[in-house]
């Protein structure tokens, strides 16, 4: 029985693509985006909660976010996750709303930003990389037990690296996309 599978390999170069552009919904350009907030980890009830489990977090303004807690006595833990996530925001707390002002960037920040958003891209194409590395594997270990002709390792591996290609060119797109979004803010 042949181990290949091409619906598998595909989901798994489809999970490194869908990491990776939620990886980079979460850097910061001059626009309030509400998946800036995604990886903010509120401590309450004795627990580390992601923020939207606590509020609603939404753009009211092109560069304002507003968070609306829902228990009051969570408000100063969501000002503290907040200002501790290393995002560059200041809250601004009024009674159960708490108001985010997007700063404008600086050209530093822009280069450290566009750093970050090219190495999150390096990772997903490593991922993306193991994944074909690991199907080759797949379809040399059937050839070799005489499950697949030579041919039809061939052609999966033809298959495999089109995937792989497909792929990788999806994230140097969106890559590229992040960093002129970045850069022109």
């Amino acid at each position: 029985m042949p181990q290949y599978d091409k619906a598998d390999l595909e989901r798994r170069m489809q999970g490194a693509v869908t990491s990776y552009k939620s990886d980079l919904g979460g850097l910061r350009t001059g626009r309030a985006n509400v998946t800036l907030l995604d990886p903010v980890m509120v401590e309450v009830y004795g627990a580390n909660m992601p923020l939207s489990q606590v509020a609603t977090v939404s753009a009211p303004e092109p560069r304002m976010l507003s968070v609306q807690v829902w228990d009051k006595s969570n408000v100063t833990p969501v000002e503290k996750a907040i200002g501790s996530a290393g995002l560059g925001l200041n809250p601004i707390s009024d009674g159960q709303l708490i108001r985010l002002p997007i700063p404008d960037l600086t050209e530093e920040r822009r280069k450290e930003l566009a750093k970050l958003a090219s190495s999150y891209a390096e990772k997903a194409r490593i991922a993306i990389r193991n994944v074909r590395r690991d199907g080759m594997d797949t379809i040399k270990a059937d050839e070799n037990k005489k499950e697949i002709g030579e041919d039809e390792a061939k052609r999966f591996s033809a298959e495999v690296q089109k995937l792989t290609d497909d792929y990788i060119a999806q994230v140097d797109e969106a890559s590229a996309s992040k960093e002129k979004e970045i850069m022109t803010q």
